[in-house]
């Protein structure tokens, strides 16, 4: 059975609601975000591992694969 992992998450900035949709990177985590908007940096929330997982509308790539990111 294939599990496609899917690349693109539109992350939403909780300080001013910015959404930009961007490309997740496969190699690593992201724990900062900077908003184009308002300039706020986005820290993963507590129990997350990145941003894509607090702010994102898809999980990362890791987690999606079903294991722990950059554990």
């Amino acid at each position: 059975m294939s599990t496609t992992t899917t690349l693109i998450s539109t992350i939403t900035c909780p300080t001013c609601n910015f959404a930009k949709t961007e490309e997740m990177p496969t190699d690593s985590c992201q724990y900062f975000y900077e908003c184009e908007n308002c300039k706020t940096t986005l820290k993963p929330l507590t129990g997350d591992c990145c941003v894509y997982c607090s702010y994102g509308t898809v999980k990362c790539p890791p987690i999606q694969q079903g294991t722990s990111c950059c554990g």
